[in-house]
């Protein structure tokens, strides 16, 4: 029997870092360096693209109150490599505290890095803060994505209590060309069929090219069919592409996504965004 004067236990956190980093070498690009350890693991699984492919993944199963993790990606001069998730990140119910996620991506001169992590789905109660840094040296290329979740259609989910902030600042020798901050909680979701908070939406994604004429490949965007129940649009300017989207579900804005990559990147996609 526990004592009323006791303070409550102190209940055991998920902690993750998984750290890779990779150089040009005899023409292509090799891994230099691999950290890992707690609940954050980074694989290299067979690639047959231009370059390797990284998967990260967190054993924990999914984020919760007072739960770190951190991915870090640094490219050498001149290489090329695609990071992904191995699967959806799922942030639970908090029974206290925020979850925090944290990425840092470096890409050296004429190096390409794209970072297409899978969807973040945010459960009811969840709290996640998630911060991205991505720092591009001289001409270098960065193709990144990002889709949130709120909730699974097909389980009937609805997500009314939550808090998420996301903030993506995106640098190019140290100075800012794409900075995104976010903000969902119980007030956002309260009004959701607003049209200037989310009109509706199950799911929202965003995907940007940044690089030196990036603004020329809206055109290859606005090309892709529709997909029904996707609400989307293009814009480009001062070496930036950049796509939003929302649906109702997370079904039909994946295609769209997908179908997005496919444009911007030569090779097919990464083999875990089609398991």
């Amino acid at each position: 029997m526990y004592d009323a004067a006791m303070p409550p236990p102190e209940l055991q956190r998920a902690r993750g870092h998984a750290a890779v980093a990779f150089s040009l070498r005899g023409g292509q690009s090799r891994l230099d360096r691999l950290h890992q350890s707690g609940s954050a693991k980074a694989m290299l699984p067979a690639s047959y693209g231009e370059g390797p492919e990284l998967v990260f993944l967190n054993t924990a199963g999914g984020l919760t109150g007072g739960d770190a993790l951190r991915y870090e990606v640094a490219l050498g001069a001149g290489t090329r490599v695609t990071a992904a998730t191995q699967t959806a990140e799922r942030a639970y119910a908090s029974s206290g505290g925020t979850a925090r996620m944290d990425v840092s991506l470096t890409v050296g001169t004429g190096a390409r890095l794209d970072w297409l992590p899978q969807e973040t789905i945010l459960f009811e109660r969840a709290a996640l803060a998630r911060r991205t840094d991505i720092a591009l040296a001289g001409d270098a290329v960065c193709l990144m994505v990002e889709t949130l979740v709120l909730g699974r259609a097909a389980m009937g989910e609805v997500v009314e209590r939550a808090e998420f902030s996301d903030h993506r600042r995106v640098t190019r020798d140290g100075c800012p060309v794409l900075v995104e901050p976010v903000r969902i909680d119980e007030t956002v979701l309260s009004r959701r069929t607003g049209r200037a908070t989310l009109a509706g939406a199950r799911a929202v994604a965003t995907l940007a090219l940044i690089a030196p004429g990036a603004e020329d490949a809206a055109g290859r965007l606005r090309a892709l069919p529709d997909v029904p129940g996707v609400t989307w649009a293009v814009s480009g300017w001062d070496g930036k592409c950049v796509l939003r989207a929302m649906a109702p579900d997370a079904f039909p804005l994946r295609r769209l996504v997908m179908a997005a990559i496919a444009a911007l990147r030569p090779g097919p996609l990464p083999r875990v965004w089609t398991i």
